[in-house]
């Protein structure tokens, strides 16, 4: 993980190449899923969201019931499947890796989640535009973006350009520590913070209504 490689660096729950990372257990920490193991990707590592952020992550949030999710840079889904066994209504999953989707797909199944769940095989950012419908209905958005690269700030740009998301919707951002988020962009503006080591988590909300179509 050089600095001169134009690589996307790791992040907490997609798909990277450190090798270090192997064999971590990923499992869902609270609601009626609460224990049940998920799968990592083989022959790609992950390195999953800690326990103790997740669990703060969603605590800060507070009730999920009924909501409408999108967990952005999904990899095995952690995030978004916390998010169903904690109330959500529906979660739409964006990962462009197909072995990441492969196991996302074997955990939605196992733990029947299929009806509840979307997943979309599009890159980032470029993919947003393909899932503006869903985007426009969600009331809160999940990602946890490569670390070290330009992707989180490009579709946190996106994801404030007007009309892309609804009045009073949230965007949790999951990011390295070095890794500086604007202060507000487009629709979205920072709120509050938490860091646990070099893992922060950035809370955006959208500040205007949106005038969609």
């Amino acid at each position: 993980m050089g600095s001169q490689r134009h690589e996307p660096g790791p992040s907490l729950d997609t798909t990277i190449g450190l090798d270090e990372t192997a064999g971590r257990v990923v499992r869902v920490i609270a609601g009626y899923l609460g224990g049940r193991i998920l799968q990592s990707p083989r022959g790609q590592v992950t390195r999953p969201t800690s326990d103790r952020v997740r669990e703060s992550l969603f605590m800060m949030l507070g009730p999920l019931t009924g909501l409408r999710v999108v967990d952005l840079f999904a990899g095995s889904g952690a995030l978004g499947i916390e998010a169903l066994s904690r109330g959500a209504n529906r979660v739409d999953f964006v990962e462009p890796d197909r072995a990441a989707r492969t196991v996302l797909e074997s955990n939605l199944a196992s733990l029947q989640l299929e009806d509840l769940a979307m997943i979309w095989p599009l890159q980032l950012p470029s993919g947003l535009k393909r899932v503006a419908a869903v985007l426009g209905e969600a009331d809160l958005i999940l990602m946890d973006p490569p670390y070290g690269h330009a992707t989180a700030r490009a579709t946190l740009e996106g994801l404030g350009e007007k009309g892309i998301l609804k009045g009073g919707a949230v965007v949790v951002v999951e990011h390295h520590a070095k890794d500086i988020l604007p202060q507000d962009t487009g629709s979205l503006a920072l709120g509050r913070g938490r860091r646990y080591g070099e893992t922060c988590l950035s809370f955006y909300r959208v500040t205007e209504p949106s005038s969609g179509p």
